[in-house]
């Protein structure tokens, strides 16, 4: 994907350059199995998902995240997605579901994204075929606004579970902010925070209402051409709650790649399909670029820290673990 146009040096979007496409393309599945496949497929697939469910085992798969085209008159590189009515929405959002929900373990979980008019149809749906647990609402900075409705500045994504046993680990996205209100005890300790060099801090539980996400813009270096890429924190708080080490995570709406880097970063084994070649191109050069970039932005240390609050990160005199009240 060649870039006529000249940037701003700091513009860091990622793009594909015609002499990178054949080698990105080798990092590509495209040839589809005459038979089902006897063990998971892994990486990533440039096809219709719909053409590879059939193919893959069964009951293998730990974590789903679905980010489907919303119920807008979208265009994705040249493909158009068309607003339906609610009703046949449903019922088309409704098929995915069903289709993949074989490939699932019974303790599966299930990460659906929405807007404020296409969660209708995510609870409906979902709620047919898993028990739906919560709707998370995160808030995008970006967005036109308009002169005679609210401005939509938020999304939402569903949680759903396949059973009543699944995975959710409470302590590794749990929010470091900092305390506004520092009480302490009678000998002057601080009671449920840390203290630190430039003031206290402390990790609270992760609430379904998420103010700390950024999108992903022209000088972050996760950016991409993509129109509605998710951010990597976002998809990190979703991947460390609901999977371990080694679990198997699908995204079969893969679109430049985001579900995929992060699980990789964070040890999981992972398959995105995706049908635009050049967002699958995309995928395959985040990829290979995670091999050395581990990091993710707003996560350090094991930590999820509140937006700007760098300082922290830099503090030397943090305190051991021992020393940390978590709550």
């Amino acid at each position: 994907m060649a870039n006529t146009r000249k940037r701003s040096p700091r513009n860091r979007t990622l793009m594909v350059s015609p002499d990178e496409r054949p080698w990105l393309l080798s990092k590509l599945t495209v040839q589809r199995p005459k038979t089902p496949l006897a063990a998971p497929a892994e990486g990533t697939i440039l096809g219709d998902f719909r053409d590879w469910v059939g193919l893959l085992p069964r009951n293998h798969v730990d974590l789903l995240f679905l980010d489907p085209p919303y119920n807008l008159d979208k265009e994705f590189n040249g493909r158009r997605f068309s607003r339906k009515d609610v009703g046949e929405y449903t019922a088309w959002l409704d098929g995915i579901i069903a289709l993949l929900l074989p490939l699932l373990k019974p303790t599966a979980t299930v990460y659906i994204c929405g807007d404020w008019l296409t969660s209708v149809s995510v609870f409906s749906a979902a709620s047919r075929h898993l028990t739906v647990r919560n709707r998370i609402s995160w808030e995008r900075e970006k967005g036109r606004g308009a002169k005679r409705n609210w401005k939509n500045a938020s999304e939402d994504i569903w949680y759903c579970t396949v059973s009543e046993e699944y995975t959710f680990n409470v302590d590794a996205v749990k929010l470091r902010r900092k305390v506004l209100a520092p009480y302490t005890d009678s000998s002057g300790s601080p009671k449920d925070w840390v203290r630190s060099h430039n003031g206290g801090y402390r990790d609270t539980h992760p609430s379904n209402l998420w103010t700390d996400i950024t999108i992903p813009f022209w000088s972050m270096p996760e950016n991409t051409n993509h129109p509605t890429q998710k951010s990597e924190k976002l998809l990190a708080k979703l991947i460390l709650a609901s999977s371990n080490p080694g679990d198997f995570v699908l995204d079969p709406f893969l679109g430049s790649g985001t579900t995929s880097v992060v699980a990789k970063k964070l040890g999981r084994r992972f398959l995105g399909i995706e049908c635009d070649e050049t967002y699958a191109l995309l995928a395959a050069k985040r990829l290979e670029m995670a091999e050395s970039e581990k990091g993710i932005q707003g996560f350090s240390d094991g930590v999820f820290w509140e937006r700007n609050t760098l300082a922290l990160q830099r503090d030397k005199t943090k305190p051991s673990l021992a020393e940390r009240v978590l709550f």
